[in-house]
């Protein structure tokens, strides 16, 4: 007997199927092999292109910061009193005091210019070098740098040598750095970074274990990477103006982005499996919810909504209230996904700590100002100091013990407040006895040449002012003032006023002398530095800015030419029942 063969029946349910099935899956089938290569090709070029812009973002930063770091050289050769006075002091106490204050605004420069690792200052002439380094840099290395920038900046030996103009690599020991060098008179003024310093952000970004990040000069020499690269044939010498593919198998994809500060670029290494993880397992996703998405559409609606749609318009009112101020709203709990209450946890933490950042950057702000305040305040100056003991001496060579005694007393009670000042107030009384004292001095110092007059009522002896108000006015009329031809006067006169319904204390010191000029003036009322042959002073603007910290607009000072000579200046305070 022969085999019988099952009839098939063109209209049966079962052949429909299996050919609509048929039908609709080659179809899809094909569709989604092909969507595959599409998709393999689409997230290579989408991966491409988001880590070339991430490489070019950060190496636009990179350039920034670089720029701003050579600013702050430049601004240092060219603006710097304390470099002119390194490169040409006067005396061996000036160029100590030089490299002293220098010391010191390079290491207040390193809080600003966290990118940069060191600035320098090198004196090829002493062969004496200032530096500044960020807190993280380790003592060795320090001291091998240190070694390498002297024996570099020794070699240019002639007048004529000049500096690298941009941003240069040097190599130490194992490590390679990016200086920057300007030369002024006899000064190298510079800054370095590890090329490890700049990579460490990229520390963050996952390129999987054959991935790296790397710095690398424009003949393909790697500077510096995030990982180690296992495979040795990567070809890095093509440029970045397009990603390409390189490696033995040809399967690392290369993107980078070309500094415009220095000869070096950085780029991004990343292989293939890396950028197509997960791409099989979301076409099956995706497949899968092709086919659910059709019979189940009105029910997904419905789970979707319940599930998704409802916790995300829950979180978005309570952002909108956040929006809106009010940084104390929480989520509620209610019973949901785990996912949605890890993320209401999460958030509800979030906003507790953000809440509690916002006070605590308030606190430091205030704590700041506070030291920027007590820095303004704690000023002792130099030349007062030295001419303080040029009189003792001086009085020393004609055995005026007793001058001597009241002279010596006099400097103990005014050191004794100037280093007490960084309080924010004192009493009127006590800046009164200081001034009192800090006129005596300068009496001693200009016997019958300078006379002084203050007159104060007595209810406003326990007023609370700044400390060092009146007497840096004073220091400014005699400094300017006060010759050998003709006596001067100075007067200090204080009482309490009222504009409107608003009381105030009005201090007005004049003296007698020539005046301001009337560029001074100009550069005084507009609230500027005043800076001539002499040097920059600071006095006026640092009391205003004093006053400005602790009164906000409510204090003032005006300045302007008595008749018919002299300087005169108004100071006014706000009047409390407190102060």
């Amino acid at each position: 007997m022969g085999l019988r063969f099952p009839k098939i029946s063109w209209n049966s349910i079962r052949l429909k199927l299996i050919v609509g099935l048929v039908l609709i899956t080659v179809p899809l089938i094909t569709l989604l092999i092909y969507n595959n290569y599409y998709s393999i090709a689409v997230v290579r070029n989408q991966v491409a292109i988001s880590n070339k812009n991430l490489i070019s973002l950060y190496m636009a930063q990179i350039d920034s910061q670089l720029e701003e770091a050579e600013s702050n050289v430049l601004s240092l050769a060219n603006n710097n009193w304390d470099i002119k006075s390194l490169d040409l002091p006067n005396s061996e106490d000036d160029y100590q005091m030089a490299k002293y204050n220098l010391s010191t605004t390079l290491t207040n420069n390193m809080v600003f210019y966290k990118s940069v690792d060191a600035f320098f200052v090198y004196n090829y002439v002493r062969q004496d070098l200032v530096d500044a380094f960020q807190s993280v840099v380790l003592y060795p290395e320090q001291m091998k740098v240190e070694e390498v920038l002297k024996k570099y900046l020794d070699g240019f030996t002639n007048s004529s040598a000049a500096a690298d103009k941009n941003w240069f690599i040097q190599k130490i020991d194992q490590s390679y750095y990016i200086l920057r060098i300007v030369r002024s008179g006899n000064l190298y003024i510079g800054a370095w970074v590890n090329t490890r310093t700049l990579l460490q952000p990229m520390q963050l970004i996952d390129l999987g274990d054959e991935g790296s990040v790397i710095l690398v000069t424009s003949k393909g020499k790697t500077l510096s990477s995030t990982r180690s690269l296992k495979d040795e044939n990567i070809d890095l010498t093509r440029g970045f103006q397009q990603y390409y593919v390189s490696g033995t198998k040809n399967n690392l994809l290369v993107v980078g982005e070309s500094s415009e500060k220095g000869d070096f670029s950085l780029a991004a290494i990343i292989p293939n499996k890396h950028i197509l993880q997960n791409l099989p397992w979301l076409t099956n996703v995706n497949t899968i919810v092709s086919f659910a998405a059709i019979g189940l559409l009105p029910l997904g609606l419905l789970f979707l909504f319940r599930i998704l749609l409802m916790p995300l318009k829950r979180l978005i009112i309570v952002m909108k209230r956040i929006n809106k101020g009010l940084v104390h709203t929480r989520i509620e709990d209610y019973q949901t996904s785990d996912e949605f209450i890890l993320v209401n946890q999460t958030f509800n933490t979030m906003m507790s700590e953000i809440e509690s950042l916002k006070i605590n950057v308030y606190e430091e702000q205030l704590n700041k100002q506070k030291a920027e305040l007590q820095h303004l305040q704690l000023q002792i100056n130099p030349h007062f100091f030295l001419n303080s003991l040029n009189i003792l001496y001086n009085l020393a060579q004609v055995k005026n013990y007793e001058l001597i005694q009241e002279m010596t007393l006099c400097l103990v009670r005014y050191f004794r407040f100037m280093f007490r000042s960084n309080l924010s107030f004192v009493s009127l009384d006590e800046e009164l006895q200081h001034v009192r004292n800090y006129i005596r001095i300068q009496e001693l110092r200009f016997p019958e040449h300078l006379t002084c007059t203050i007159s104060v009522p007595e209810f406003l002896e326990k007023l609370s002012v700044p400390p060092l108000l009146i007497q840096t006015f004073l220091e400014n009329s005699i400094k300017h003032s006060v010759t050998l031809e003709e006596p001067i006067h100075l007067s200090v006169q204080l009482d309490l006023r009222e504009d409107g319904l608003e009381p105030y204390i009005e201090i007005v010191i004049r003296d007698t002398g020539k005046g301001f000029s009337e560029e001074v003036l100009t550069e005084i009322n507009s609230g500027n530095r005043i800076i001539d042959d002499q040097g920059e002073h600071i006095g006026i603007w640092n009391v205003r800015k004093r006053l400005k910290f602790l009164y906000g607009n409510s204090a003032s000072i005006t300045c302007y030419n008595g008749y018919p000579n002299g300087a005169v200046i108004e100071i006014k305070l706000p009047y409390t029942e407190e102060g």
